[in-house]
């Protein structure tokens, strides 16, 4: 049982397949307003990336999507060509 504010999955949720098998990392993402900001580029810049595949995202239950930090900092050091 949670407790207000307690974030997780309950665990009767959790089956024990899902408990044995290794996860899969992710990483971190931010938003693409923030991902520009950083990067001081252009919304439009950060979509042309991500067009480009030069620029990894993710998408959120929600429909949003984010960039991959560690794509970013890839971005950085190849640079605009």
């Amino acid at each position: 049982m949670r407790r207000p504010g307690q974030i997780g999955t309950p665990r009767a949720l959790v089956s024990s397949a899902h408990a044995t098998a290794p996860r899969r990392t992710i990483g971190r993402s931010v938003s693409l307003d923030h991902a520009a900001k950083l990067l001081g580029v252009s919304r439009r810049t950060i979509y042309n990336r991500i067009r480009k595949g030069r620029l990894q995202t993710i998408r959120t239950l929600g429909g949003s999507q984010r960039v991959l930090i560690d794509s970013m900092q890839a971005g950085r050091i190849e640079g605009d060509h």
